[in-house]
């Protein structure tokens, strides 16, 4: 029962405990940076967009209830914020995204330095893909496949039907299909 244990530090975090609090953000730092960094396409806003989420959620602390899961409300702070960066056009590294997961490369499993060529290539592809996407599809995307959020918790994220969330799912990923079958085809 995570989503219990989220209430149970927040409300320990609103009656002074900051160790809770740092747990919370320990939990969901990662997460939220990527999240905003695949909406706004930087590394550096994103880490701004997640402060400012972690602030946001300490701010109101006092007044919070548990109507939904935490991490819906996280995820709905931090879509606001990413939202405002994009639309404020106030993104400083547009063209400085870097893959969220990198790691080192060890070509010992079987792995050819050309599969690992490819493989990044189609990473950059998807991410590229991504921002290509019309927000309103991008943000359900992310929830859905990245932080493996129900239709319902989406729903409630980005305030809207879950019919709505249904259909953005299905155009977005009926775009990324599209564009990873014309790059298969020229590769």
């Amino acid at each position: 029962m995570q989503d219990t244990e989220d209430w149970a530090l927040a409300f320990r975090a609103r009656d002074g405990d900051t160790d809770a609090f740092a747990r919370l953000v320990q939990r969901y730092q990662r997460p939220v940076v990527h999240f905003c960094a695949r909406m706004t396409g930087s590394l550096e806003d994103a880490e701004e967009v997640a402060q400012e989420v972690f602030l946001g959620l300490h701010r109101s602390l006092p007044t919070l209830e548990p109507r939904a899961r935490l991490s819906t409300l996280l995820f709905g702070i931090a879509r606001n914020l990413s939202l405002n960066v994009i639309r404020n056009g106030k993104r400083r590294g547009r063209d400085r995204m870097v893959s969220l997961d990198a790691a080192p490369v060890d070509y010992a499993g079987g792995v050819t330095p050309d599969r690992h060529a490819q493989a990044s290539e189609l990473g950059g592809l998807l991410e590229a893909a991504l921002l290509r996407l019309p927000e309103d599809q991008r943000e359900v995307l992310l929830l859905r496949e990245f932080e493996h959020m129900d239709y319902g918790e989406i729903a409630e994220t980005v305030g809207c039907p879950v019919g709505t969330v249904r259909s953005r799912l299905a155009r977005a990923r009926e775009s990324l299909r599209r564009e990873l079958e014309a790059w298969d085809q020229g590769s």
